[in-house]
């Protein structure tokens, strides 16, 4: 089977850091292509928590088990990324009840304007993961301990946390 042959898909985000509602995500997806890249997006008007070397390294600790998953980071517009670097034409977009549905549908119409021959497929975290998110993490990870972050992100992913807890007190 050539690269234009397999189901490619592309799953993008900040990952800022990777919770279980992505990991959920990943998992989904990777049972519905061949080859999924997480594309990690690299904005430079956010201030990430994570450089983009460690966002890379937690999100591949912590998908190693799916065998057709890879990750890479980009910069500039999804859509872009999407065809000219992993010659795909599917992009894979997490979606939590409600709180994203508007700004998602606004990207997606954008997206087509860009490249319409990139379709958009949503997926909804599964229920136990879709109120988590990267902002939540970062509020309540200096209050919680190891086993109620368990609850949000994947046990890879805190010690990490605290460590970059500590380094802003």
């Amino acid at each position: 089977m050539s690269q234009f042959d397999s189901r490619i898909a592309v799953y993008t985000g900040s990952f800022d850091p990777i919770t279980l509602g992505h990991l959920n995500v990943i998992e989904r997806s990777s049972r519905l292509v061949d080859r999924l890249i997480v594309g990690i997006g690299l904005h430079a008007g956010k201030e990430p928590m994570f450089t983009p070397e460690e966002r890379v390294e937690l999100v591949r600790r912590t998908t190693r088990k799916f065998p057709n998953v890879e990750v890479r980071t980009f910069d500039g517009l999804a859509v872009k990324f999407v065809r000219e670097e992993c010659q795909a034409r599917v992009m894979i977009r997490g979606v939590r009840p409600l709180t994203d549905i508007a700004a998602e549908f606004t990207m997606t119409m954008a997206n087509r304007q860009l490249d319409p021959g990139i379709e958009t497929v949503f997926l909804m975290a599964d229920e136990e993961f879709n109120h988590i998110s990267s902002s939540l993490i970062k509020q309540i990870t200096p209050i919680a301990g190891d086993d109620e972050l368990a609850r949000f992100v994947p046990w890879d992913v805190i010690e990490e946390l605290r460590k970059k807890m500590a380094g802003k007190g």
